[in-house]
């Protein structure tokens, strides 16, 4: 259905109603933030800011600009498979409007994420506080709907072993990764870092996964996913930019299958009760299981439950009620006997895991 690069000059809203249905994993939209500037931007020296006054970013009335967020957003949907989910960038110029719209649309809010900019733009006249921030949405597809993508482990791993926070702090897009035109000047006035890009589509797609993304621009999602492994459907209204992504992401060598493996995750694996580790014989009716030091002993019973004294339950009942705690995962705490000491029992569920494969 679609290659590993697909780029469509076009109107996103035309071009978006041509995707099948149901087509797409993840969505990353940069869309127009409606800016509403009114005159030159000027430094204190009178120089002029290269601010964000492009006709795209031009719409006659927030009305305008909330019928076109609904179009998009709607056909966006439509594309999403039922476990897909979407990412929004904007600032607090759209930002707020368009996390309406998703809730209306039958979208369910995951986090808001605050993209903390480590080299903002200083306000010049004074008047308000330093825009240091951005704000991206992500969403899944539908409430109770099919689960999402999130690699958990791969965002702690790279977050140094520490569970990822909803605040990020990465610097804008400089230097030579900034696109620049034929004159020498950036190409995009609101090119996104690579670096964002990256943990956006690490944390919430799999390796051959379809990114869509209805606002292409010079393609740093196109040259993200491509390095990551990634297929991607980008869509460009304007033409420049299109030759621009193009060149660029060409240059993009993909990271390696064996490189693109990210720590996984105990929630993503198959559910195996204790009980059916009796079952297939790794354990015994009438075994003996320990705690990690071996000073308590309980006994495995046919149905998979344990009982030590007068208590009796599952694996993970048994462990907290012993150490007289609200909860208690038994496949760490229970132990059995090795010619090695004491082993625990998560490693039987480890075999059964490797036999379902």
């Amino acid at each position: 259905m679609f290659g590993p690069e697909t780029i469509i000059q076009g109107d996103c809203l035309e071009e978006l109603k041509k995707l099948p249905e149901k087509s797409v994993d993840l969505v990353f939209a940069d869309p127009p933030y409606n800016l509403q500037l009114g005159g030159d931007l000027l430094r204190p020296d009178n120089s002029k800011v290269d601010a964000v006054d492009d006709h795209w970013d031009q719409f006659a009335s927030f009305e305008a600009y909330d019928a076109f967020t609904r179009a998009w957003l709607t056909e966006c949907r439509r594309v999403l498979k039922d476990d897909g989910a979407l990412w929004v960038i904007g600032s607090y110029h759209n930002i707020f409007r368009v996390g309406a719209l998703l809730q209306d649309l039958g979208f369910w809010i995951l986090n808001d994420v605050v993209w903390r900019k480590t080299n903002p733009m200083p306000n010049f006249k004074g008047t308000r506080f330093t825009n240091a921030h951005e704000t991206l949405i992500w969403a899944a597809k539908a409430k109770g709907g099919k689960r999402y993508t999130f690699n958990y482990d791969a965002m702690k791993m790279a977050n140094d072993d520490v569970q990822m926070r909803s605040d990020w702090t990465l610097p804008l897009c400089t230097g030579d990764e900034r696109i620049k035109n034929g004159s020498g000047d950036k190409a995009h006035p609101t090119q996104k870092p690579e670096a964002l890009l990256h943990r956006v589509i690490l944390s919430s797609s799999k390796a051959g996964d379809i990114i869509l993304d209805p606002f292409f621009g010079v393609g740093t999602t196109g040259a993200v996913a491509k390095r990551l492994g990634r297929r991607f459907v980008g869509i460009e209204r304007e033409p420049d930019y299109v030759a621009l992504a193009r060149e660029r992401i060409a240059k993009v060598v993909p990271v390696s299958a064996e490189d693109l493996e990210v720590m996984g995750s105990k929630k993503s694996e198959p559910r195996v009760p204790f009980g059916r580790v009796v079952e297939a014989g790794l354990l015994s009716p009438g075994d003996i299981l320990y705690d990690p030091k071996g000073l308590l002993s309980a006994k495995v019973r046919a149905d998979g439950s344990l009982v030590i004294g007068d208590l009796a339950g599952s694996i993970h009942k048994v462990g907290a009620m012993v150490q007289s705690q609200p909860a208690c995962n038994g496949w760490t705490y229970w132990h059995f006997k090795t010619d090695k000491g004491l082993q625990p029992i998560d490693l039987l569920r480890a075999q059964i895991r490797a036999d379902m494969i």
